[in-house]
């Protein structure tokens, strides 16, 4: 990329709030809320947190090895070229995953208000949602709810929880989070990376939590807690139509469906170039390199594609939010501890990030064997793979 066509500080600012946003608050809300109850704000909170700290290590990561490639490369350039082979496996299940989720969401939201008539299609083919039109309907409905006010409304139709759900609760929806780190694959295209990456990714962060914190106060206060848990696959949609009638409705649909496809489209795409350099390192079969004319590695995007696809249709919403924030909980936990084993800046603070991440997968991992223990083995049985199985794998792969 050239000089001139490199990414400012708000283009970067811009695509890190995307890769958030995307998906995350529309897919997670309702999920969050049966949960953590009226403490579902304090869950985003929390794993804000870990996003935040998590944000400055992939940042002083970055620059120091000036390179981009995320956490494939870092453990690349401290020569644990077989830990970052497992770690890129480990990764691409769980942005298969996010895909999945994505897909999820989109189709619902999607279904949800194609029953008020064929004339919807119409206005989403025509209508272009940017990154600030996004925050404008999410700021616009929170805010509606909130000036509203009405706090009954946190538990109403649900016990009260204790705080310490919003604990669980973080551990739970942390994929809302995931996103900001793709900027790291596009070190090399960003404008003066050194001072403009690491100001992007944690206003970024910053900026995220707060939009969350205000969209689950206001949305549980317009429409009640209980109908978001009962309609979580479209929670946003309803608390919408709620505030704004048709108008909220179908403002928050366009939203949903516009950020869930882009989230679709930029992780198919940017985890398929992923997968593409970690087989020219032949830690996946050669088959992920071939390009089509387009320099596209379609053959990774395909069977990503397929996957996740598979995955949207048999999974469900909470199954998947919880399978996908556990897999980048690891990623995480391993990146801030690089930069703590590396001696970045305030090392401290990146320390504290990694036994963060650790906490939260414990707490995701006793939830979810409560909860849903297959799925769970599942997921272990393939990180198994990734971390241990990979070489073995491998040969039989190229035989």
């Amino acid at each position: 990329m050239t000089k001139e066509k490199k990414m400012s500080f708000n283009a970067t600012w811009s695509m890190a709030v995307g890769g958030m946003v995307g998906g995350g608050i529309f897919s997670v809300l309702g999920v969050i809320i049966g949960i953590a109850g009226q403490w579902a704000w304090l869950s985003f909170v929390l794993a804000g947190f870990i996003a935040l700290i998590s944000a400055f290590s992939y940042s002083q990561l970055s620059i120091k090895y000036k390179r981009s490639g995320g956490a494939f490369t870092f453990l690349n350039e401290i020569n644990h070229q077989g830990i970052a082979g497992s770690l890129s496996w480990v990764l691409i299940i769980g942005y298969i995953l996010t895909i999945s989720v994505y897909a999820f969401t989109f189709g619902h939201y999607v279904a949800h208000v194609l029953n008020f008539g064929s004339w919807f299609p119409r206005v989403l083919a025509l209508e272009i949602i940017t990154v600030w039109g996004k925050l404008f309907v999410l700021l616009g409905l929170s805010i509606f709810g909130i000036v509203y006010w009405s706090p009954e409304q946190l538990t109403a139709g649900i016990e009260p929880k204790s705080w310490t759900t919003a604990i669980v609760g973080a551990a739970t929806i942390f994929m809302a989070y995931e996103g900001f780190q793709l900027l790291s694959y596009d070190y090399e295209d960003i404008k003066n990376p050194t001072k403009t990456l690491p100001r992007a990714t944690i206003s970024a962060v910053i900026a995220v939590i707060c939009i969350y914190i205000l969209v689950a106060l206001g949305s549980t206060m317009l429409v009640g807690a209980e109908t978001l848990i009962q309609k979580k696959e479209v929670a946003l949609s309803i608390a919408g139509q709620q505030a704004f009638g048709i108008t909220g409705l179908v403002l928050v649909t366009i939203a949903a469906a516009f950020s869930t496809g882009s989230a679709i489209n930029a992780t198919l795409f940017s985890t398929g170039r992923l997968m593409e350099t970690v087989a020219k390192k032949k830690d996946l079969p050669h088959l992920f390199i071939k390009e089509n004319n387009a320099n596209i590695p379609y053959y990774a995007i395909l069977i990503m594609a397929g996957l996740a696809a598979v995955l949207a249709s048999i999974g469900s919403l909470s199954t998947l939010v919880d399978a996908a924030s556990l897999i980048f909980l690891i990623t995480f936990a391993i990146v801030n501890f690089i930069s703590y084993q590396q001696k970045m800046k305030n090392r401290i603070i990146s320390l504290i990030g990694s036994i963060a991440c650790l906490i939260a997968i414990i707490l995701s991992s006793y939830k979810q064997f409560q909860e849903r223990p297959i799925p769970l083995i599942i997921i272990l049985v393939f990180i198994f793979l990734a971390l241990i199985g990979r070489p073995f794998i491998l040969r039989k792969m190229n035989n």
